[in-house]
């Protein structure tokens, strides 16, 4: 069986630590570097974040802390949904700070790329500042690329703005420069977060799946107020169980694109699945799930989970 290599690239985050929590159990993948962007909180909760999460688990994977705020905008966190600390619904040990390198995240990103010789997945389930920066920088790591599967973006409206999705909201440079790399790119947007939702019942299963289980459940029922009568929005889980996943998910090829400029849409991405622009397609854009297989596949990965 082929062992993917994968970096993920994250802003912990509730949703993130429910993402992140599936991929490293997974043998199927080779967790290479976890790095850590501004984004739900600010940079100094995201990387102590994971290094929580690490330590949780039980993992010697390296973090490496990126970018503190966007390439050109101020910081826009996610307090109101994360909490002030980003997980703070939940009594995690203390982080193994040994696990934290000394160089940033785009220079960690670049060397453990560079390193390997066969080419490394992305996962981006935050702001893509560290991507656009390590692409722009050095150009040559593209072609080490095999694809950079993001949570991202929306096929329809938006929840930071009228047609923005948070992700790209707050670094829409950052995105832009993505999504015009060249690199596959597939991308798990807002839409299907909304349809991917974990019940209450759900929430009640987790806490009979051991360790990790109970840790999910803890955190998704402080998430976005604890709200979860209509369901927890599986937004960054979402572009997890796809790269583990693909069948469950139905995709289509479409030109994407970020509105930089309107200040009635900056962040928007742009899915052009009709060709209208006469651009060349440049995203696989997922565009359905099968919610009622993901539910049960989530929950049967989190319960295999062993820490």
């Amino acid at each position: 069986m082929r062992t993917r290599k994968l970096i993920i690239d994250t802003d912990p985050g509730i949703d993130d630590a429910a993402a992140i929590a599936i991929l490293l159990s997974d043998p199927s993948l080779d967790v290479k570097l976890i790095a850590s962007v501004s984004g739900n909180v600010g940079i100094e909760h995201t990387t102590n974040n994971a290094l929580k999460l690490m330590t949780f688990f039980n993992k010697d994977i390296p973090v490496a802390k990126g970018a503190a705020m966007p390439l050109m905008r101020g910081n826009i966190f996610a307090t109101n949904a994360h909490g002030k600390s980003g997980m703070g619904g939940f009594e995690f040990p203390e982080p193994n700070l040994e696990l934290l390198l000394k160089e940033n995240a785009v220079m960690s990103e670049y060397h453990t790329i560079m390193a390997l010789e066969e080419k490394v997945t992305i996962l981006t389930i935050g702001p893509l500042t560290n991507i656009a920066l390590l692409i722009s920088t050095f150009p040559e790591v593209k072609e080490k690329i095999e694809e950079i599967i993001m949570m991202g973006g929306s096929t329809e409206r938006g929840n930071i703005g009228v047609y923005s999705e948070f992700n790209v909201n707050v670094d829409p440079e950052a995105a832009k420069i993505v999504f015009r790399s060249g690199i596959p790119i597939t991308m798990l947007g807002l839409d299907i977060g909304r349809k991917a939702r974990l019940t209450a019942g759900d929430l009640d299963e987790l806490d009979n799946c051991g360790k990790a289980g109970k840790m999910i459940s803890s955190l998704f029922r402080s998430y976005d107020g604890g709200n979860i009568e209509e369901g927890v929005k599986m937004y960054d889980p979402s572009a997890a169980m796809y790269l583990l996943e693909p069948e469950l998910f139905k995709v289509k090829e479409a030109y994407v694109d970020v509105e930089i400029c309107s200040p009635l849409t900056s962040g928007a991405t742009v899915v052009d699945f009709d060709g209208i622009l006469n651009k060349e397609k440049n995203t696989t854009v997922c565009i359905d799930v099968n919610v009622d297989k993901f539910r049960e596949n989530y929950i049967k990965r989190v319960r295999e989970i062993q820490c």
